[in-house]
């Protein structure tokens, strides 16, 4: 399985896991909308049937006499209601006279029972076919043959007497039972709605959440991606830069083993080719681990307070011979006041060294190198309010601007060929700024072909230490010296 594919793959299951876990949450949301918005209606749907059964409860009571034929009584209380047991003639006012405060009176209907719980009167409007004998539970749904549903409330209704004598002489703790009921039409037409909503906007959504986790998942794959490619760019790299100093170094051994013992003579050059080839590698791999130290910033030691006066005068002698047999001007313009940064100073010489060694290595005969040191005001706060600035300027061949912005890249080189002869390996520039960036600091470019180049490594400035505390990094550094 090649890398496309295998990335392609894990793009798919992580979009997957992203639609997946949105899917579980809106649909969670979207029950739990569902849920509170049926409550809540049903809840104000029961609220206002109490409402009016409550309304009539307090206008009827009143009139209703401890003793009486109740068929005479609700007659004449209630002249529209149909009497059980006799044919029923409604008139249209019934409803608009006795349900009050009812803003649909045409889904609402009344019922009345005496106290045995047996049908009295009834509003013409009910759904049929009813009970007819009461049912004292509260609360009751109903439907009717045509599928239509019905919330149906009772309560008990008081007459004016707080215990009432019936005609047969026993006391009976209520006068009767009204029952208010109303058509779930509505309600029920409303969660058809709210479920066709969710039915047809859930999918919608998750095809949605489905694109975008398609498209986040490439963006969250992207930075793996560009690493992984990074990765076995510089694992073919690396092996490319091994393989040829471990085949020299091989065959020169074979050599070295195959030479007669007329020939021993010889066996002191080829054991030089070894020892050069073996220090080629042994530095390419120190680098390497210099440079992974310095990504993963796992170096175990404290930074110090380091004067790159007396570093950079001290890398200008050292350089000067190498520059000399070159014929190269290698001068250093340097403050009289010192400057202080806070780092690893050997990290420091190496990050120095590196740039001045390849504008040596890239000026041609005659040319010149200048190495400044200036400070400047900075606003990068918090690690001081001045920069120190280590220029390198040289009158070499230039870097064409096409390149520049792959020249601090692992065992990149512009010009090949020269480097593998003077033994380069690609990995100074992108150690030299590993080390800025480990010291809080950045280094910049400046090159046009044929005139030269300018290298500036900027480093936030310490004042002169007076109590040398170590610290781990520059912010503690401040922390602990001020």
């Amino acid at each position: 399985m090649n890398s496309q594919q295998l990335f392609r793959r894990s793009r798919t299951r992580l979009a997957l896991w992203y639609a997946g876990v949105m899917a579980g949450i809106l649909g969670l949301a979207g029950l739990g909308i569902y849920r509170a918005l049926i409550q809540a209606n049903s809840a104000a749907l029961e609220r206002e049937i109490e409402s009016i059964a409550g309304t009539l409860h307090d206008s009827l009571e009143p009139m209703l006499p401890p003793s009486a034929d109740p068929t005479v009584v609700l007659q004449q209380i209630f002249p529209d209601l149909c009497v059980a047991g006799q044919v029923c003639a409604p008139q249209p006012t019934v409803i608009q006279r006795h349900t009050i405060g009812i803003s649909d009176r045409s889904s609402y209907y009344i019922r009345l029972f005496d106290h045995h719980g047996d049908l009295l009167a009834f509003s013409p409007n009910q759904p049929l076919p009813l009970p007819q004998t009461v049912n004292p539970a509260p609360w009751q749904t109903l439907q009717s043959d045509s599928g239509t549903r019905y919330r149906q409330f009772t309560t008990i209704l008081h007459s004016a007497d707080a215990h009432p004598t019936s005609t047969d002489g026993h006391n009976h703790p209520s006068w009767g039972y009204m029952q208010i009921g109303r058509t779930l039409a509505p309600f029920d037409a409303e969660v058809r709605r709210i479920r066709w909503i969710l039915t047809v906007g859930l999918p919608i959504a998750l095809g949605l959440v489905a694109a975008s986790s398609w498209g986040l998942a490439g963006l969250a794959m992207q930075p793996i991606y560009q690493s992984y490619q990074r990765q076995q760019q510089f694992t073919a790299d690396a092996a490319h830069e091994l393989r040829s100093p471990l085949a020299s170094l091989l065959a020169t051994v074979e050599a070295i083993l195959r030479l007669p013992p007329a020939q021993q003579q010889d066996v002191s050059p080829m054991l030089q080719t070894v020892e050069r080839q073996g220090r080629r590698l042994s530095h390419l791999v120190a680098d390497l681990l210099l440079l992974t130290s310095l990504e993963q910033d796992t170096s175990p030691k404290s930074f110090k307070p380091c004067c790159l006066n007396d570093l950079i005068a001290d890398l200008t002698e050292e350089f000067s011979e190498l520059a000399a047999a070159s014929d190269i001007h290698l001068a250093h313009h340097l403050p009289d006041a010192e400057i202080y940064v806070l780092g690893h100073e050997s990290q420091l010489y190496r990050l120095v060294s590196n740039l001045m060694a390849n504008a040596i290595q890239y000026t041609s005969p005659g040319g010149s190198v200048l190495v400044s040191l200036e400070a400047r005001d900075s606003f990068a706060k918090p690690y001081g309010d001045r920069m120190a600035i280590i220029a390198v300027k040289d009158t070499g061949i230039g870097i064409p601007a096409a390149e520049q912005s792959r020249i601090f890249e692992r065992f990149y080189r512009v010009d090949s060929d020269r480097s593998r002869k003077t033994g380069g390996t690609g990995l100074g520039l992108a150690i030299a700024k590993a080390i800025a960036q480990h010291h809080k600091g950045h280094l910049t470019i400046k090159s046009d072909v044929g005139q030269g180049s300018i290298f500036s490594v900027y480093q936030p400035v310490i004042h002169p230490p007076v109590v040398r505390l170590e610290a781990q990094n520059p912010q503690d550094y401040y922390e602990l010296n001020g």
